[in-house]
């Protein structure tokens, strides 16, 4: 037990939490819109499994580790460039994320109207399972790819494996808990949940471009995404007062 008093330890466990939950960030928003298109009462349940199958998925990476550092020698050669097993994962997850963010997008933006009358109609229950099962489908995929790159930057910051694996269950229990106000808060607001799903697209780009060995910092990606929000935090707060202020002018009239 004298390796629990190792201040290097602990050290290299809360850099690693910390870079397990910014890097959750993404694979937070990713659950919370696929979530968002269940019945509520299967909302807690998807989420749940979503982040369970992510830790998961880390955890049995990092048991796993000469496998997924075998994941970097390169399998072939491609216009001069050395194609590995990680850079097909990260390639098909990218492009994955690329359609579905911006198939949401379209959704959101262009067919929120469009509704035939065998889609308005209360689904059966067997079309439920469908619906929920697929999501939680979407959600397992798009969770293989962010824990795989997750698992090789935790590899090279910590070489303990029980402290990877402490980090990891420390950081979904952080997501855990945020996932829920996060998701209500994107399902209030249609206006950030298409800057949300624009992140993912940013995101699925920088997967795809990490694929052919070209890295860009997601401390880019972050940056602008938090710029976007704090700018459509201000319109929200601005068209909270203009409502409240009509309320207001309504009810003096009244």
């Amino acid at each position: 037990m004298d390796f629990l008093l190792d201040p290097n330890l602990w050290i290299a466990f809360a850099m690693l939490t910390t870079l397990e939950i910014v890097l959750g960030i993404d694979n937070i928003i990713f659950i919370s819109i696929l979530v968002g298109r269940l019945p509520v009462a299967q909302r807690d349940k998807a989420r749940r499994l979503g982040l369970g199958f992510a830790m998961v998925t880390r955890v049995l990476l990092l048991l796993s580790l000469s496998w997924v550092m075998g994941l970097t020698t390169d399998l072939f050669q491609l216009a001069g460039q050395g194609i590995s097993g990680r850079d097909l994962v990260l390639f098909a997850g990218g492009v994955f994320l690329l359609w579905k963010a911006s198939r949401e997008i379209f959704i959101q933006v262009e067919a929120r109207e469009e509704h035939s009358p065998d889609e308005t109609a209360e689904p059966s229950a067997a079309a439920r399972r469908g619906l929920f099962w697929g999501i939680i489908g979407q959600i397992a995929i798009i969770d293989i790819v962010f824990s795989l790159d997750s698992v090789i930057t935790a590899v090279g910051m910590v070489d303990n494996v029980s402290v990877m694996i402490a980090a990891v269950l420390a950081a979904v229990g952080v997501m855990m808990f945020a996932a829920k106000p996060i998701g209500e808060f994107v399902d209030r607001h249609p206006s950030v949940k298409v800057l949300a799903l624009a992140f993912l697209v940013m995101v699925g780009m920088a997967l795809t471009a990490e694929a052919f060995d070209v890295h860009v910092p997601k401390g880019y990606i972050y940056a602008a995404m938090a710029f976007s929000l704090a700018v459509e935090a201000l319109n929200i707060r601005a068209r909270n007062k203009r409502l409240a202020k009509a309320g207001q002018e309504t009810l003096s009239i009244e």
